[in-house]
């Protein structure tokens, strides 16, 4: 598990000889957004945020994934914010893929490298700034954090991949294995944005179908993925996007580790429409 690589965009715009076809797919069940389409001309700016730039790689969609928004954020030298979020209750999942990010918070300096990780709450008040001299890219995750009454709302911290052993899945000779930030029965947390590896050769064995929506970034290797009823090949850079209910599986290709970041929502009752509620 020590060979571990992230990639990050390289932006650019490809040049008019290129042909137009590509490996973008969006559906009713899942999307996927391969690294190609991370060039310049789809990048986002946000509010208060200097020297920067983000690939917004899922939003809540109205009959799509409806529960995150996943950002993938580029910091100039000096670029950063003082006010990251403009919305109340929005909690954050902060991972380092490339160069060096200052966070504060709550008046504490902390650097995150590449593989650092940060979970801020809801109610956290934090920066984040490159104070290096080159660009530094970070994934960014958001979600609205669901309260419930009698448990108590997570507490921020922050981590590094290198530092964490990994859990090895049962019954699979080692070749699939999570790198988990939180504990899976800790219910304050509503959300999981975990690292998941496969060997080459290593398999989700079955077509998971179940309620969490997923986002899944991959940070290494390739992979030949089932997204609903199709087969689709995706390699390091590429983004794929669930929603509820869509079955997944996957066959690791190899010739080096199959690695992704993941987000998925949990340890939460499925909420009714607000036409429903009495």
């Amino acid at each position: 598990m020590s060979n571990k690589s992230y990639h990050s965009p390289v932006g650019g715009l490809p040049p008019q000889s290129q042909l137009t076809s590509g490996r973008a797919v969006f559906t009713d069940a899942y999307c996927v957004i391969p690294k190609g389409v991370m060039s310049d001309i789809v990048t986002s700016n946000l509010p208060f945020w200097e020297g920067s730039r983000s690939w917004v790689l899922s939003r809540p969609l109205s009959g799509f994934s409806e529960s995150f928004s996943h950002y993938l954020t580029e910091l100039s030298p000096s670029g950063g914010s003082a006010r990251p979020e403009t919305e109340q209750g929005i909690e954050h999942v902060l991972f380092v893929v490339e160069g060096e990010v200052e966070l504060t918070l709550l008046g504490e300096v902390k650097k995150l490298g590449e593989g650092g990780y940060a979970y801020l709450p809801s109610d956290a008040d934090w920066q984040l700034w490159n104070r290096s001299k080159g660009r530094a890219v970070f994934h960014w995750i958001r979600k609205y954090y669901e309260v419930v009454e009698g448990i108590d709302i997570p507490s921020a911290f922050t981590a590094n991949e290198k530092d964490i052993t990994p859990d090895l899945m049962p019954d699979c000779n080692g070749v699939w294995a999570t790198t988990r930030f939180v504990e899976g029965d800790d219910m304050r947390h509503d959300m999981h944005v975990n690292i998941v590896t496969f060997q080459p050769g290593g398999v989700i064995p079955f077509a998971e179908t179940h309620v969490m929506e997923h986002g899944l970034f991959v940070l290494q290797g390739k992979a030949v993925y089932l997204l609903n009823q199709d087969w689709v090949e995706v390699e390091a850079g590429d983004y794929m996007w669930l929603r509820a209910f869509c079955p997944q599986a996957c066959y690791a290709s190899g010739p080096g580790p199959f690695r992704y970041l993941l987000y998925k929502n949990v340890n939460r009752h499925m909420p009714f429409p607000k036409g429903l509620r009495t």
